[in-house]
């Protein structure tokens, strides 16, 4: 049989190949996971205090890791295809992290010269990265399961990727909890929190995507 003629036996009656596939895998799990992580965080740690000033630093982080989980869930989707371009999502992700970096320095810079240690450190930075990076568990278990079920072909990537995906969901989960209002407290553990997520998915990723 010529090559021709086996893929026509092959492609009879397949129809329209899906669309948006990494979409209906990645976005259900994603949702999932956070709705799971922000119930966790309410019950385990707390709502955030009702006054003004914490509601304006929590629609910050809210922004802030919305953009993130945004920008990496782009990064996550390009790596589950095999030899997809990424710079473009690569890029996105540095923006949004250096403009946070910006806003952060600019806010602790502006702060009284006495306040700058305590504007940066809050009162709960040893516990931040370690909440976030716990809240992610369940984003990075679904990510990781959306790319099982995809063609990633740079695995550990793949794996930084979807553990900074999973690290922006478990941060968004916890600006409901937390009651740090300095941007530069936010812009400091925060991206440490979803940092170590990225290095978990990146550790876990070679043994579980495995082809």
């Amino acid at each position: 049989m010529k090559t021709s003629d086996l893929i026509a036996a092959l492609s009879t009656g397949a129809g329209p190949a899906p669309r948006a596939v990494v979409a209906r895998r990645l976005l259900p799990a994603a949702a999932v996971a956070w709705l799971v992580a922000a119930a966790a965080a309410w019950v385990l740690i707390g709502p955030a205090p009702a006054d003004t000033p914490t509601r304006w630093a929590m629609a910050a982080k809210l922004a802030y890791a919305l953009l993130l989980a945004a920008a990496t869930g782009w990064l996550t989707a390009r790596l589950a295809r095999p030899a997809a371009p990424v710079r473009a999502a690569r890029r996105l992700v540095i923006a949004v992290l250096g403009l946070m970096a910006v806003l952060g320095m600019a806010s602790l810079l502006t702060a009284p010269a006495g306040a700058r240690w305590a504007h940066l450190l809050g009162h709960s930075a040893l516990q931040c990265p370690w909440n976030v990076l716990a809240l992610s568990l369940p984003g990075l278990a679904g990510a990781l399961w959306a790319l099982r079920g995809l063609a990633p072909t740079r695995a550990r990537a793949a794996g930084l990727a979807a553990g900074l995906f999973a690290g922006s969901l478990g941060a968004a989960a916890y600006a409901l909890a937390c009651p740090e209002t300095s941007i530069a407290f936010v812009a400091t553990w925060y991206t440490l929190g979803v940092g170590l997520s990225g290095a978990l998915g990146a550790l876990l990723a070679p043994r579980l995507l495995r082809w």
